[in-house]
């Protein structure tokens, strides 16, 4: 790769799909040594929707230890258990409300400055509408916790073939509900969760999501396809993509979302050269 197209960018680890061959409080120390200074995570306590103080200190420790930075944290996602976030179920109605304010805590404690909402399945013998608006009041909630604390909220679209029951599966659809948030919040700080590796799994233009959307990121994510490895390793032009979303005024951070291909994460930043890895 052409380190020029890479070097526009900040990155930022996700913990909770590189390194996880180690405990989770292992992980940051691994990405400080593989040169990384910043790191992002999926909800990290599983099905725990309010996980003890001991165990969020743990977590707080392991960063501050490691002196890597938490840049993003999902809000409760359930995908430990194979959900898709638990924003627009209605089952998940109370938990996800009472998860918002630890995870904003949380998040106010590690200075991370974007929250993850991921949107959640649709459920067999609900009305779509009925979910809908449970999404919508749920993300008005998250979206004034994650203001309190100078945060912004991050809204995802997933890919249709790895999960069928998501509804968000096009940047119009995810950016819409963007739109939606902030109309009814009038605070501005939804965002789009641009993740490259599933809007090329939905067959999307990436080149034209950039050009169209590029103002309404507020986090970009990468992976390679169609294996969701590290880059270099599948079909998509990353030098081509790091250049466009530059082009197109995104300074944010890229952050790796990938597995790696020969299950040793630290084998698998060779694409990135090790001075770039510190974030900015």
């Amino acid at each position: 790769m052409d380190v020029t197209a890479a070097s526009q960018h900040g990155y930022t680890v996700n913990l909770s799909i590189l390194f996880n061959e180690l405990p989770l409080l292992e992980r940051p120390a691994a990405a400080a040594a593989a040169g990384f200074t910043a790191a992002e995570l999926w909800w990290p306590f599983g099905e725990e929707h309010a996980p003890s103080r001991a165990e969020q200190d743990a977590l707080r420790k392991a960063f501050g230890d490691a002196g890597v930075q938490l840049t993003g944290l999902n809000f409760l996602d359930d995908l430990s258990k194979g959900a898709r976030g638990t924003v627009s179920v209605p089952s998940e109605r109370e938990r996800f409300r009472a998860n918002v304010p630890v995870a904003a805590e949380l998040a106010a404690s590690l200075g991370t400055k974007a929250l993850n909402a991921l949107y959640g399945n649709r459920i067999e013998g609900v009305d779509p509408a009925e979910q809908d608006a449970l999404a919508l009041e749920n993300l008005v909630l998250a979206a004034r916790a994650a203001h309190e604390i100078g945060a912004i909220l991050l809204i995802e679209a997933l890919n249709r073939p790895e999960s069928p029951d998501y509804p968000l599966v096009s940047a119009a659809a995810a950016v819409d509900v963007v739109d939606k948030v902030n109309a009814a919040t009038g605070l501005g700080n939804a965002k789009f969760l641009c993740d490259l590796y599933h809007l090329a799994k939905n067959g999307e233009d990436l080149a034209a999501v950039i050009d169209t959307y590029a103002d309404r990121f507020g986090h970009v994510q990468i992976a390679d396809t169609p294996g969701r490895n590290e880059p270099g390793t599948g079909e998509l032009d990353f030098e081509d993509l790091f250049a466009r979303l530059a082009a197109a005024g995104y300074t944010g951070r890229i952050g790796l979302e990938y597995r790696p291909s020969t299950g040793v994460s630290a084998d698998s930043f060779e694409w990135l050269p090790r001075e770039l890895r510190a974030s900015r």
